[in-house]
């Protein structure tokens, strides 16, 4: 069941709407490449190459893949002398104030006295290629997104029940959308104590689910709250031309 958004999860909508850039994998010329932006705004994912905490790679049974972060334009194009059937990142975007008038200084609450809110950014991402199989809970990715099931559905439109986990665990309060590339801007599901929201396959070609949820702070003089913002991407194939 779809849930509306509730009042405690309210500030987190504000926050996520001011800082929705992500990072997600797509094809690009037939390449993988890690994305980072918002809908279909691509900023220069190179730009941001030092803030990548982890990239990783994975066989078909989730045993790991040596996978390297090319830079090549503005693009990171992940590379491997195998195929990864998964790959997943990490981009800790660091520490953010913001001060009341659109602007946000970077750096903690400590060393911006008038900000009326801090927080700590890290982005997740994972991505699933070619048979869709049951996904584990990943260890680098604090936020995840997980399809419920053994196999995702291969029609458009067909139901799919994601579960977002924090740490591991369900997660109540998340803010989910089903297309991050082509319709951003749309109202979130709050996922419930089981962590779980269902949305219909909408794309025929790249797909991009979206959660955000805010942690509490384990640093309350320097920062609110932890952002973090997670995406699960995968491809349904077109028909064969």
């Amino acid at each position: 069941m779809l849930k509306k958004i509730t009042v405690m999860a309210l500030a987190a909508l504000i926050s996520a709407q001011a800082s929705a850039h992500g990072i997600w994998f797509a094809e690009r010329s037939k390449q993988l490449a890690l994305i980072y932006g918002v809908g279909a705004d691509d900023l220069d994912a190179v730009q941001r190459l030092p803030k990548i905490a982890s990239v990783s790679g994975f066989d078909e049974n989730w045993g790991g893949v040596d996978v390297e972060l090319t830079p090549s334009g503005p693009l990171l194009l992940v590379t491997s002398d195998e195929r990864p059937s998964a790959v997943s990142a990490v981009l800790n975007n660091g520490i953010w104030s913001n001060t009341g008038d659109g602007h946000w200084i970077g750096k903690g609450r400590d060393e911006v006295p008038n900000a009326i809110s801090s927080e700590e950014t890290i982005k997740y991402a994972v991505h699933l290629r070619g048979p869709l199989r049951k996904v584990p809970v990943l260890p680098t990715q604090v936020l995840q997104i997980v399809p419920v099931g053994d196999s995702f559905p291969l029609l458009l439109g067909k139901m799919q029940t994601y579960q977002v986990l924090h740490k591991g665990k369900p997660v109540a309060g998340a803010l989910v959308k089903n297309d991050f590339v082509n319709d951003p801007d749309a109202e979130p599901v709050v996922s419930g104590k089981d962590g779980k929201v269902t949305f219909p396959i909408r794309n025929q070609g790249l797909n991009v689910v979206v959660a955000v949820y805010d942690a509490p702070t384990d640093r309350p003089k320097i920062i609110d709250k932890y952002e973090y913002l997670a995406t699960l991407s995968f491809v349904l194939p077109h028909a064969p031309e």
